[in-house]
């Protein structure tokens, strides 16, 4: 049982090191999208949740998650990709959102408070983006420029303190 464990264990480690391609600031770990390393015996399995479905690193990643376990001799691995719960910026480590902030993109604010269960739609009308500290120099005197940036999961800001331009985490 300790030899599983350990095997679990090296491969949450080696896992740390495997950088998301779109923002290689951060692991798969500290993004949220490995849900669990599951040893079968034989072979490794590394269950991984997307961002969101249409993301077009998903390959890469997986690809880039298998490699970097096997050059690790923990080997065979295989992936699984699991949709359901749908990822949500909730699981951003606190570590991701600090490593968020010191590559210049301000993390998701809030909770998307994942819910289980059905929830009524709701329809609202669209108000102001609250503003999002500059991860620059602190300031809240933001203002959003578009609700997209350089990916969908982001948006693009401007402080009006250090007139820097940076990229927000859109909360999902």
């Amino acid at each position: 049982m300790a030899e599983v464990a350990s095997r679990v264990d090296a491969a949450w480690r080696t896992l740390d090191g495997v950088l998301d391609p779109e923002v290689p600031a951060l692991s798969v770990r500290d993004l949220g999208i490995v849900r669990d390393v599951i040893d079968h015996g034989d072979a490794l399995e590394v269950v991984l949740t997307p961002t969101y479905s249409g993301c077009p690193a998903t390959e890469v990643i997986e690809k880039s998650v298998v490699d970097a376990l096997v050059d690790a001799g923990l080997g065979p691995v295989r992936a699984t990709t699991r949709r359901a719960p749908a990822w949500t910026t909730d699981w951003i480590s606190d570590e991701g959102r600090r490593k968020l902030r010191e590559y210049g993109i301000a993390p998701p604010s809030g909770s998307a408070a994942v819910t289980t269960g059905e929830a009524p739609i709701r329809l609202v009308r669209r108000e102001a983006a609250t503003p999002v500290a500059c991860p620059r120099c602190g300031s809240a005197h933001t203002e959003r420029l578009s609700a997209f940036g350089s990916t969908a999961c982001k948006a693009l800001w401007r402080c009006l303190a250090c007139r820097e331009p940076f990229e927000q985490f859109k909360p999902i």
